[in-house]
């Protein structure tokens, strides 16, 4: 069967101060991207797709695609202002967002699929969770860490607060969340009451996987929807959206991880990450040199 994982690596790294999906991390010149591959391989996953930029395509395939094409089935989609499902007049350079990126890949995958961010390390329990997760369920999959884990000190951060009843999403809540003593005070960017958790409750990461027959289906009418109602100047079509929209119809599913996760936003950021997969290679979940034979 068929199992893709689609990476979303359009974004430029304004924030980070450089492509920072082709940033080095690993002692031998690996990028998250290639951790990422390697945790999905192993997990059975046969093909990756990129969503880049066509103007990255070259510098692209010629790092971390070379890399792979011996190992996993390899393609690119490509996200560009003008792949929709109708032509609309657009004044603008940045890109509509994650979900429009997967909207730019949908003719590339077959079959169920995970998401990620090229940004960001998600760990191999994560993958190996979400896998076994698409190979025997017809759902939507939101992977969920223990938020805890995300928040570093006394840093006030986003994210995604998932409320759950037995491992079915019933919400999630983009919040500013910070520790405190008790737990994780969330306050809601819309604007409602603020509300605590406990640490070991869970937050998304943007890791998703999909096993439903007409998921592009249900993008597309979204994507039509945002075409007609936003503006499109500046709003973005974010794919949570999407994913909400079908959390009433009770087809998302908690797929709970004991991975830790690590992101990648600021290139003070690097030196972290470059220490933590140095702890992986130390503890043997990889070798020093990632694709080695």
């Amino acid at each position: 069967m068929k199992k893709t994982l689609v990476v979303l690596a359009a974004g430029m790294g304004s924030r980070f101060g450089g492509l920072k999906q082709i940033e080095p991390v690993g002692p031998s010149g690996e990028f998250i991207i290639d951790y990422s591959v390697y945790d999905a391989l192993k997990a059975g996953f046969n093909k990756c797709v990129f969503v880049i930029r066509k103007e990255n395509y070259e510098i692209f395939k010629n790092t971390i695609g070379k890399r792979l094409e011996n190992k996993i089935e390899v393609d690119y989609a490509f996200q560009e202002l003008d792949v929709l499902p109708r032509k609309v007049e657009v004044h603008r350079e940045k890109q509509f967002g994650t979900g429009h990126a997967l909207y730019c890949a949908k003719d590339k995958i077959e079959g169920p699929f995970a998401l990620i961010s090229s940004d960001d390390y998600y760990g191999q329990d994560s993958f190996k969770e979400l896998s076994e997760f698409l190979d025997n369920n017809k759902k939507v999959a939101v992977v969920g860490y223990k938020i805890g884990d995300t928040i570093l000190g006394d840093e006030v951060v986003k994210r995604g607060v998932i409320l759950e009843n037995n491992n079915l999403i019933t919400g999630i809540k983009e919040s500013k969340v910070s520790k405190n003593e008790n737990g994780v005070l969330c306050e809601p960017l819309n604007g409602d009451e603020s509300f605590e958790i406990k640490h070991d409750d869970y937050a998304s990461m943007l890791m998703y996987g999909f096993n439903v027959d007409n998921f592009f289906d249900i993008l597309e009418a979204k994507l039509n929807e945002f075409l007609d109602n936003a503006n499109l100047d500046v709003d973005e079509f974010y794919l949570p959206d999407v994913i909400d929209s079908m959390i009433k119809d009770n087809k998302v599913a908690l797929v709970k991880t004991t991975s830790k996760w690590m992101g990648m936003t600021y290139k003070e950021d690097l030196e972290k990450v470059k220490n933590e997969i140095n702890e992986y290679i130390e503890k043997g979940t990889y070798n020093k040199n990632l694709w080695e034979a």
